[in-house]
C-alpha cells in the first residue's frame, strides 16, 4: 500500500478549496435553505387552498341569492301579467267609476269624419232582490210565529231589510259590493336547486 504524500500543484489548490474530513458546517445552510423552501411552499399552498375555499363559499352564496332573485322576479312578473289581463283592467276601471266608451269616430286622411261618435253611458245598476216578508216568519208546531216580525226588522234602520245594503242615492253610480273580493292565491314558487 502506498501512502499519499502532500498534494502538489493543481491538486493542492483544489484541496485547499475543499475541506478534508467530515465537516457539517457546509451542509447546515443548505439544509436550512431546503427546509425554508419546503415550509414556504406548504404555507403558500395552505393560503391558496383557503382562498379557493372562501371563493367557493362566496360563489355558492351568490348562486343562491341569484336563484332567490330570479324566483322573486318571476313572481313579480306573474303579478304584472295578472294585473295587465283585460278582465282585470276592466274590473279595476269599473271600480274607479269608468264606463265603456261608445262608438268611436275616425278621421280619414282627407280630414272627413267617418262614423258617428256616441257618448259613453254607464250601465244600469242591477236591482237588489227584496226578500219576501212571508218567508222570514215561520210557525212552530204550536202555531206561534218565530223569526223576525213583518214590521221593522230588529237592529236595522227602518225601511232597510236586514242583511242587505241600502240602495244607492244616485242611480247612475254602481253600488258597492257587500262581499269582499276573493283572496288572490298564488302558486308556490318553483326553485331551481339544480343550477
Amino acid at each position: 500500500m502506498t501512502t499519499k504524500g502532500p498534494l502538489k500543484g493543481r491538486a493542492a489548490r483544489l484541496g485547499r478549496l475543499m475541506p478534508s474530513g467530515p465537516s457539517s458546517a457546509a451542509r447546515t445552510p443548505f439544509v436550512l435553505l431546503v427546509v425554508l423552501l419546503l415550509g414556504g411552499g406548504l404555507i403558500t399552498l395552505l393560503l391558496l387552498n383557503s382562498a379557493l375555499n372562501q371563493g367557493s363559499f362566496k360563489l355558492r352564496d351568490l348562486k343562491n341569492r341569484t336563484t332567490e332573485l330570479t324566483d322573486e322576479e318571476q313572481a313579480l312578473q306573474r303579478d304584472v301579467d295578472d294585473r295587465s289581463a283585460p278582465d282585470a283592467l276592466e274590473r279595476r276601471a269599473r271600480e274607479l267609476g269608468m264606463v265603456p266608451g261608445g262608438s268611436p269616430a275616425f278621421l280619414n286622411p282627407d280630414g272627413t269624419v267617418r262614423g258617428q261618435p256616441l257618448k259613453a253611458t254607464a250601465p244600469k245598476p242591477e236591482p237588489t232582490p227584496k226578500p219576501d216578508p212571508s218567508s222570514t216568519a215561520t210557525t212552530t208546531p204550536g202555531g206561534q210565529p218565530t223569526g223576525t216580525p213583518t214590521g221593522t226588522p230588529t237592529g236595522t234602520p227602518s225601511g232597510t231589510p236586514s242583511g242587505l245594503a241600502s240602495p244607492p242615492a244616485n242611480p247612475s253610480t254602481k253600488p258597492t259590493p257587500t262581499t269582499a273580493p276573493p283572496a288572490k292565491t298564488t302558486a308556490p314558487v318553483p326553485t331551481n336547486s339544480g343550477r
